[in-house]
């Protein structure tokens, strides 16, 4: 049976940190990514594909506050806003991964998935939020616009007097029709799906599905579907090429294998960046908790160089 392997692009994946966001930019950084891909299909990988939406997300609630203000245009609610994303990131990466396969000669069916998450409706995390999202206001609108909405909103970490509005972040229990993702990669489709952690539902007493005003972590849902679906290998894509321990400190160190347990003893010493690194840790050890064989965190653009990348197995690789 070929191997199956979920590979979770990063925000940098489509779009760089020092761009305007323009789609002719992202459409690029799209295709350059997706050739790092070619590889894994000819070595008889088949392939799963989820994406970050953090930029686009942001955007498309942008657009909202201004249609409001200046229209009169009524709000989208946040799922709606998400399931927008997936829509149009997975067109995007779509349209651009035929580009690439017809290139090289590769005939694959390639389909988009717009992907419910089911997260739990007294998640912990629905008291706390914690997940900045959307534009900056100042104190004074951030105030009003929170006593209008009953929206939540915290001070910028970079004290500069800029507020954005906070949502929880709850964990993914369960990825809604895991089982045609696997179905469909399995018969050799490539899949794209759980764009942006997934659109967050949760069930009623009655079990029917309903909208969480929430964002997920992409990488956490990445590797519950991960898991879920049986995959042998789990990779997150993202703008460094290897995990550091003590990263940007005289003792930093380059970690290119690791197992489980020490993996595990670096993330509970603290050794990984809470905002950054760790909650990529923590998706990788879920996805081998789950029995998956190996995680690979690396940079968008090195994934065939197998020289580069830190691996994550349970036990050490011999």
């Amino acid at each position: 049976m070929k191997k199956l392997a979920v590979v979770a692009l990063g925000g940098n994946a489509l779009l760089r940190d020092n761009q305007q966001g323009t789609i002719d930019e992202q459409e690029q950084n799209t295709t350059d990514t997706l050739e790092n891909l070619v590889f894994l299909l000819k070595e008889g990988y088949n392939l799963v594909i989820t994406h970050g939406n953090g930029p686009q997300v942001g955007n498309i609630l942008m657009r909202n506050d201004a249609g409001e203000s200046v229209y009169n245009i009524p709000q989208m609610p946040l799922d709606v806003c998400v399931a927008d994303s997936q829509g149009g990131i997975g067109y995007m990466i779509e349209r651009m991964l035929r580009n690439v396969l017809l290139k090289h000669g590769i005939e694959k069916n390639i389909i988009t998935l717009v992907t419910m998450v089911l997260v739990g409706e007294n998640d912990p995390a629905m008291e706390s939020p914690s997940k900045r999202v959307g534009k900056s206001y100042d104190k004074e609108e951030a105030d009003r616009i929170s006593a209008e909405k009953g929206w939540i909103f915290k001070e910028s970490p970079k004290s500069d007097g800029a507020y954005r509005r906070v949502v929880p972040s709850p964990y993914p229990l369960e990825i809604i029709n895991e089982e045609v993702v696997e179905s469909l990669a399995r018969q050799g489709s490539i899949v794209i799906a759980s764009g942006g952690g997934g659109i967050p539902v949760y069930r009623d007493k009655e079990g029917r599905i309903r909208p969480s005003e929430s964002v997920i972590d992409k990488d956490l849902a990445s590797a519950l579907l991960g898991g879920r679906i049986g995959a042998d290998e789990f990779y997150i894509l993202t703008d460094v090429p290897f995990v550091y321990i003590n990263y940007n400190k005289p003792d930093q160190e380059i970690k290119e294998f690791l197992n489980y347990a020490d993996t595990m003893s670096y993330l509970e010493q603290g050794m990984f960046g809470e905002g950054n690194m760790a909650p990529k840790i923590k998706a990788c050890l879920e996805f081998i908790e789950q029995g998956g064989e190996k995680s690979v965190i690396t940079e968008a653009f090195k994934l065939e160089d197998r020289s580069y990348g830190t691996k994550i197995t349970m036990e050490y690789e011999k």
